[in-house]
């Protein structure tokens, strides 16, 4: 009786699910749309998970929120002659993703320096220190002792891992200075900075703490034996040269290139430690290094920060792209057999956001993107983590109800229409816009996005009939005047693939990111 009643169950549950699927209309089972999205199912079914990682690459794009994702994503796939909205970066592809809310302890929008510690060490801590806790008195060098915090570039070492870090900004800059030093000011970038009483008290500035990594850390855990930091490249030379013209580099643009007042050359001391090591400082030099032998390398391809993408061509001497940096890094990290952690930054989002300039903020998001897409295909998924991110977002808004194919970067045109539409002011404007910031700027071909902090801010709306708002020098409309465009307190992505990448998932605080990457590498197993 019993088996009877189980078979005529099966049999109405197959009918009723025959029945079901034959609701579906022809015109539903065969739209593109419904298949492509039936298919995304079908592949995170056959998903499988592998907990642990040989190697992480942890990729944070400066700034890059959720809107800033949307717009290059449509630039990107508009540059490739498509409509736009329906690409993919290369890591929106990726099979997991979360939700990460990025506050710093004192501060409900946050900065870099807050963010990246959460994220490099699992301790989030004050807005505008590096590397250390909440208990710290930011610009007060006596309370960073007993406040100093492990991150996992320095856990990875002591694990004997290779380790890297990359960025288009200052190899000082807040970002990447988290994954090395600690200082009770993201500002004491070189001894020139730091007041008086923080140099008396014993601190020590930021690039100095790059090129002394491996004794410090040796220093404060007596005991282990590191071989520091195998590869370091980014821009921020003048934090590593005496400010004496006589240590000006070949593609030097200011008259006397070097910062320091202390009479250090950071750069021969590093020479002096890493005999086998290799310091470059341009493009040529950069080709030049063969990652199958290198063992040591120090790129500072800049006195400040790198160059946008969009006028890379314009440097001097010439710089690697973020892309370029990247593989050079992950050919030298995996010289070793142990793996590697390599953090890389695209610094410069952020700052095309700060000068209202979505353009530049934009096509550097875009590299970003093929930056991440070299490591995945540079990797094996079986072995190597792959981590992306932003450390905050910025006020940077699509707005207006643009057609489907409008370029991104242009005014908005409405569904239907071929000119473009007009506010209530009988005026123009652009999908993309900023609350705060300098304000409008009609730079032309100006490549360079920080051109407009040498003209005064002027916010409120504008006649933009007759502006190509597409060109690299056109800097969006904004309401509220400031002398620099500020970041914003929403949340932000985190995309991950590759062993312990099913671990992002939901809504996480920013510093669950340093647990994912210990996971995955066991820093912390005996």
């Amino acid at each position: 009786m019993h088996s009877r009643w189980i078979l005529r169950s099966l049999i109405a549950s197959a009918l009723a699910t025959s029945a079901q699927a034959a609701v579906l209309p022809d015109v539903q089972k065969s739209s593109s749309w419904y298949s492509n999205a039936e298919q995304v199912i079908t592949n995170k079914l056959g998903q499988t998970t592998k907990d642990k990682a040989k190697n992480v690459i942890l990729f944070v794009g400066d700034g890059m929120g959720i809107s800033t994702l949307t717009a290059a994503r449509i630039l990107q796939g508009q540059l490739a002659g498509q409509s736009g909205e329906e690409g993919y970066l290369s890591f929106e592809t990726f099979p997991y993703s979360a939700q990460v809310k990025t506050y710093n302890v004192d501060a409900q929008t946050p900065d870099s320096a807050g963010t990246m510690t959460a994220m490099i060490s699992g301790v989030k801590t004050d807005v505008g220190v590096i590397g250390v806790d909440e208990d710290i008195e930011r610009g007060n060098c006596a309370t960073v002792k007993g406040n100093e915090l492990v991150s996992a570039v320095e856990l990875a070492e002591i694990r004997g891992l290779s380790t890297g870090v990359v960025s288009t900004a200052r190899i000082t800059h807040a970002t990447p200075a988290a994954t090395y030093a600690k200082s009770a000011d993201r500002n004491w970038e070189d001894v020139s900075d730091m007041p008086e009483a923080a140099v008396a008290g014993g601190c020590e500035d930021i690039a100095s703490q790059l090129v002394n990594f491996e004794k410090n850390l040796e220093i404060r855990f007596p005991g282990i034996d590191v071989d520091g930091i195998e590869v370091a490249m980014g821009g921020g030379r003048r934090h590593f040269l005496p400010k004496d013209a006589a240590f000006n580099s070949a593609d030097a643009r200011s008259e006397v290139e070097g910062d320091r007042t202390d009479e250090r050359d950071l750069t021969a001391e590093w020479q002096t430690t890493y005999s086998n090591g290799t310091y470059v400082m341009d493009k040529a030099g950069f080709d030049a290094i063969d990652a199958s032998t290198a063992t040591k390398v120090l790129g500072l391809f800049n006195e400040s920060h790198m160059q946008y993408e969009a006028d890379r061509a314009n440097d001097i001497a010439g710089e690697p792209s973020l892309s370029e940096m990247t593989s050079k890094a992950i050919d030298i990290l995996d010289n070793n057999d142990k793996g590697y952690l390599l953090v890389v930054e695209s610094g410069r989002i952020d700052h095309g956001h700060h000068a209202g300039n979505a353009y530049n903020a934009l096509y550097d998001t875009v590299e970003f993107a093929k930056a991440v897409q070299a490591a995945a295909d540079a990797t094996d998924p079986e072995e190597t983590l792959i981590l992306v991110t932003a450390d905050h977002s910025h006020v940077f808004t699509i707005a207006g109800y643009p057609k489907r194919g409008n370029p991104i970067l242009g005014k908005v045109v409405s569904v239907g229409s071929d000119e473009p539409s007009l506010a209530s002011d009988g005026m123009p404007y652009t999908t993309l816009g900023y609350t705060n910031g300098r304000g409008f700027a009609d730079l032309g071909s100006e490549t360079n996005a920080d051109a407009i902090y040498g003209i005064d801010p002027n916010a409120g709306r504008k006649d933009i009939s007759a502006v190509d708002t597409t060109a690299p020098g056109f800097h969006q409309e904004t309401t509220i005047p400031l002398s620099s465009e500020t970041h914003a307190g929403e949340d932000i992505s985190l995309h991950a693939k590759g062993p312990g990448a099913h671990l992002a998932q939901g809504v996480v605080e920013q510093n669950v990111v340093f647990h994912l990457i210990n996971q995955s590498l066991g820093l912390l197993n005996d």
